[in-house]
């Protein structure tokens, strides 16, 4: 399991229903507690409030429950991605194309990347052909 930054780890109130144990939050992968430190990082420069910030991931959690979605809270983190990128596009800072874009330009670098080795965005291989 992976830690968040000491720091993240005392923002948290022991009621918020993330994973955690004695010593804090605990994620199953890198991504998870990334997502998480993003959202804190950016709710701390004042993008959105932390009312703004349950709202969307509460309303992302009803719609998925809503459609079926998993009710035991192992999809917990995407609903995180989810609520993230509905509130950036919702305050004009990305937009549906763009997280689009950027998904399946990743998507082709994870391609690209041989196993055991960092997914850069940069080895995309479209980003690394000449434009015509």
């Amino acid at each position: 399991m992976n830690r968040p930054d000491a720091d993240l780890a005392t923002m948290l109130s022991a009621d918020t229903p993330i994973p955690r144990d004695a010593e804090g939050p605990i994620f199953a992968e890198p991504w998870q507690a990334m997502v998480f430190a993003l959202v804190v990082a950016l709710q701390n420069k004042g993008v959105f409030t932390a009312d703004e910030w349950a709202q969307a991931l509460g309303a992302e959690i009803r719609e998925a429950v809503a459609k079926g979605g998993c009710r035991d809270g192992s999809d917990y983190y995407e609903r995180w991605c989810e609520a993230l990128e509905h509130l950036l596009i919702e305050k004009g800072l990305a937009s549906h194309d763009g997280v689009d874009a950027l998904a399946a330009s990743w998507a082709r670098a994870a391609e690209a990347t041989p196993h055991g080795q960092p997914i850069l965005i940069e080895n995309d291989p479209a980003l690394l052909q000449p434009s015509s």
